[in-house]
């Protein structure tokens, strides 16, 4: 399972060879990966078969993200794969709606933790969103789809209600923030 091809920190995208591994395309989809396993650990947190097929639809989106922004566009092209736009984007705002109506009002900023669950959506939520902002330091390098951003956040969105909502699973309470006042 070695090619020893990265050895002295090359590595190659889909029609372009020789690419350094801090390039800011390799870091964009590399954050893009390890926020798909962090959703793979999410989804072995919940029993709910809803919630884990939305979990899979959204890691087989980022698997496409990431294969389009490991890719020349020309290349990405003759995979002939549907790439995330404006139906992906409706979906995670039709499952954020379903969600938000069974938790209780926000009435204050809420802390990670409570429970497991909760805890590995808001990490999955922080990786995200460090996705989209190397996305956004990567679109002012190369074009890449808006689409791509906007999905990213609208995903962040998704994975904080999913933590409310592991929350309200695991019976847990929430963690409101109390900061220290003068």
């Amino acid at each position: 399972m070695y090619t020893k091809k990265g050895d002295l920190g090359k590595t190659s995208i889909l029609g372009q060879q020789n690419v350094d591994k801090d390039d800011l395309r390799i870091i964009a989809y590399g954050t893009v990966d390890e926020l798909n396993s962090f959703i793979g650990l999410l989804s072995c947190q919940t029993e709910d078969s809803n919630l884990i097929n939305e979990l899979r639809a959204i890691q087989n989106t980022l698997f496409t993200v990431g294969s389009e922004l490991a890719s020349m566009p020309d290349v990405f092209e003759k995979l002939k794969l549907q790439a995330v736009g404006d139906e992906e984007v409706s979906m995670l705002e039709t499952w954020i709606d379903a969600q938000t109506v069974l938790l209780p009002e926000l009435k204050s900023f809420v802390l990670p933790g409570g429970s497991t669950a909760n805890s590995t959506a808001h990490i999955a939520r922080t990786v995200c969103r460090r996705a989209e902002r190397n996305c956004v330091t990567l679109s002012k390098a190369i074009e890449i789809r808006p689409e791509i951003i906007t999905y990213l956040n609208r995903l962040s969105d998704y994975l904080f209600t999913f933590a409310r909502t592991m929350t309200r699973l695991t019976q847990t309470k929430e963690i409101e923030w109390a900061p220290k006042k003068p």
